[in-house]
């Protein structure tokens, strides 16, 4: 894995760690993309209410918005293709991903969500 792109619904900050209801999940979430971070891949992160633009500039991103709507998102991309919609990763998934980032795409680390 070289590249983990996150398309975030609207929130109030970059993150969705602010307010007095911060969602554990979010919190998981910022310690995978932290841990990715570490590891070596390179992160992207967008937030609709703040960089819209980067919805509309990224075809497969603005495809899935023009079919789905923004229930779509979150919409995660690992090396440019899909990896999620519509959730964040479940904390199986986050420690399959920080596995495959440790041992690298082209030594077969198995990603997949279903």
């Amino acid at each position: 894995m070289k590249t983990f792109e996150s398309y975030d619904p609207p929130m109030c900050c970059s993150t969705g760690l602010c307010g007095s209801g911060i969602d554990p999940v979010l919190v998981n979430y910022a310690a995978l993309l932290n841990g990715l971070g570490r590891k070596g891949v390179t992160i992207y992160r967008y937030n609709l209410g703040q960089q819209p633009m980067a919805f509309v500039q990224h075809p497969l991103v603005k495809a899935l918005l023009d079919v789905d709507g923004v229930e779509v998102l979150p919409v995660v991309l690992v090396d440019g293709a899909v990896y999620l919609k519509g959730r964040y990763p479940t904390a199986a998934e986050n420690e399959a991903l920080l596995k495959s980032a440790s041992a690298g795409a082209d030594e077969g680390a198995d990603i997949s969500t279903e």
